[in-house]
């Protein structure tokens, strides 16, 4: 008989939300991590990420972020934390941006609760922007941030409640399939499972390499800022934002989402778009790196540009298309690939923890991961 029913590879926020899906069916479930879980090196540290339902990504989004949003009450529930914190979110830019574009489209397909601000009226109501005359903005009030490191507490305190096996420090280095199940090797021997989850993310090409998956690894900066203006830029006077300007597109995320010290944070959706190795890529932040996101600070959230208080690096995994890859690996029935969600996957962990869940124990899903599929690389 195999050690376990699944083996999850990478316990970044993808591996965890796994790892806890599948112990709370009663599986024996082994989490494999070369690190530990949330550390800062992968794409899931920094203490928040939005939470948002109308997706301008596109519309195939909203059903899975419904569920994802159940999911996330269940798991404050289960662990009495406090993880999702709706203070609306207003998504910014010219009537003809991505942004405002796809967040209508999204929001008027599947009816979401949401109101069109001219640019009049959302500097009356919100004093801390500056915004060109033909911007408006589209206020979501179920918009929010979610708490990285609480999230990943409660995924992993809650598995290990329910028998899940962890290992920090141990290196995947290749799996090897049978008609029984998956060998995975490992740095540390051979597991022997019934499937294997790969969630490694900015590590999937090096486990992968024969696969030749289109993917890249970009740098991301994060920086936290303290407000000009600090009486402007609470929650209630400043919701999480996203902004499409000529300086590209920001997010920005109010001092009380970690605590009043951390100051605003903010940072460039896809900084610089340049590819990095994970392992060797330059974690110091440079004054090119604050200038890029303090540009539209300065124009556009004036009352927050102060100074800067401190930053950090993170990692996307990004496919050419921007979405996401949830699917088995070409040619196996076994091994589930859950990974390059291209900056924008946080939030929604808890259902794609559930989706591979199904994948690796029921063979197929309820959830529609048809945008997610490996064929259309082919």
């Amino acid at each position: 008989m195999a050690d376990f029913d699944v083996v999850v590879c990478g316990l970044g926020a993808m591996g965890s939300a796994a790892l806890h899906a599948l112990a709370a069916r009663g599986k024996r479930v082994l989490g494999l991590e070369r690190h530990k879980p949330g550390n800062d090196r992968g794409s899931s540290h920094g203490a928040t990420r939005i939470i948002r339902l109308g997706y301008f990504e596109h519309p195939s989004y909203v059903p899975l972020l419904r569920r994802a949003y159940a999911l996330w009450r269940d798991l404050e529930r289960a662990s009495g934390l406090s993880l999702v914190h709706r203070a609306g979110i207003l998504e910014i830019g010219s009537p003809e941006s991505d942004l405002v574009r796809g967040t209508l489209a999204s929001s008027r397909t599947h009816g979401l609760t949401h109101e069109v601000l001219s640019a009049s009226q959302l500097m009356r109501r919100y004093p801390a922007f500056a915004l060109p005359a033909d911007y408006v903005g589209v206020l979501q009030p179920d918009g929010g941030w979610l708490a990285v490191e609480a999230a990943f507490a409660a995924w992993i305190s809650l598995a290990a409640r329910a028998g899940a096996e962890m290992r920090s420090g141990d290196v995947v280095h290749q799996f090897e399939e049978s008609s029984g199940g998956v060998r995975v090797h490992t740095s540390v021997g051979a597991v022997e499972a019934g499937a294997a989850i790969v969630a490694v993310g900015a590590w999937t090409q090096s486990l992968m390499p024969s696969f030749a998956l289109p993917l890249r690894v970009t740098r991301e900066v994060m920086g936290w800022f303290a407000p000009c203006k600090p009486a402007l830029c609470t929650s209630d006077r400043l919701p999480v934002f996203l902004l499409e300007s000529r300086h590209g597109m920001h997010y920005g995320i109010p001092p009380e989402a970690a605590n009043s010290a951390a100051g605003i944070k903010v940072a460039k959706h896809h900084h610089r778009g340049e590819t990095v190795d994970p392992d060797a890529h330059d974690r110091n932040i440079s004054p090119e790196d604050e200038a890029l996101i303090r540009g539209a600070l300065a124009d556009h959230v004036p009352a927050a540009n102060g100074p800067l208080l401190a930053a950090t690096t993170c990692l996307y995994t990004v496919t050419p298309d921007h979405h996401f890859i949830i699917d088995r690996v070409s040619g196996s029935s076994r091994i589930i690939l859950v990974s390059a969600c291209s900056g924008h996957g946080f939030k929604f962990a808890p259902v794609i923890g559930e989706i591979v869940a199904d994948l690796a124990t029921l063979e197929h899903t309820s959830h529609d991961i048809t945008r997610f599929r490996l064929y259309r690389f082919d």
